[in-house]
């Protein structure tokens, strides 16, 4: 897998001179580079190639790096059924950087570049309907950036006593605490629940000795 993943970095490399390339492999994973102009050609050619076939989007995410000039790396994971491979491609914008939708190369990349609009606010040049698709109508801000706050937004949910929908500031308890495994949110005892009932039952097996 490895040598037909090397051959098609080395045919992309030459197909796309300065628009794609380097090939590299990080834990058994390849990861093909980007630029903007040339995605949406080294894309289209990556699923119809004979030797290529990706023909499935698996996902498209990004990872925030506030402190680059070059902030986001969207990533484009790629699947070949027919050759049996994978691959990543990658492509590092800045803030400000419009990236082309790729949405009419693979039809999943639509709620799948919406969701990296909704999480990290990275524009898709020509898509369809670009709007947010996991956060509430009328929320702020882009959850999954490094610099979002964890408290002071508005958070929707429904309130039972009240029998309708509420607004209320979202409020993320971060001082150190300890899990009872119950809740996400509230502080944990050292003992689990449940090993009481095993100290119960040392205790009566010592009595009974």
């Amino acid at each position: 897998m490895t040598e037909a993943l090397m051959e098609i970095g080395h045919a992309a490399d030459a197909r796309f001179s300065g628009q794609a390339g380097p090939l590299t492999f990080d834990r058994g994973q390849a990861t093909l580079a980007a630029t903007v102009d040339g995605l949406v050609p080294l894309l289209t050619w990556l699923r119809d190639d004979s030797n290529c076939l990706f023909k499935q989007l698996v996902d498209v995410t990004a990872v925030d790096y506030p402190e680059r000039p070059e902030r986001f790396d969207v990533i484009y994971n790629l699947l070949s059924l027919r050759m049996n491979l994978r691959l990543r491609v990658k492509l590092m914008v800045g803030e400000d950087t419009a990236v082309p939708s790729v949405s009419g190369v693979y039809s999943s990349a639509n709620w799948l570049e919406r969701e990296v609009w909704d999480m990290y606010g990275i524009y898709f040049a020509g898509h369809p309907d670009l709007r947010r698709i996991l956060t509430d109508y009328g929320f702020e801000g882009h959850p999954q950036r490094k610099d979002f706050p964890l408290t002071g937004y508005v958070e929707m949910r429904y309130d039972e006593d009240q029998k309708r929908v509420v607004y209320e500031p979202v409020k993320l308890t971060q001082a150190f605490r300890n899990f009872d495994y119950l809740s996400p949110w509230e502080g944990s005892f050292d003992v689990l629940p449940g090993d009481e009932k095993a100290e119960a039952a040392e205790k009566e097996a010592g009595d009974n000795g």
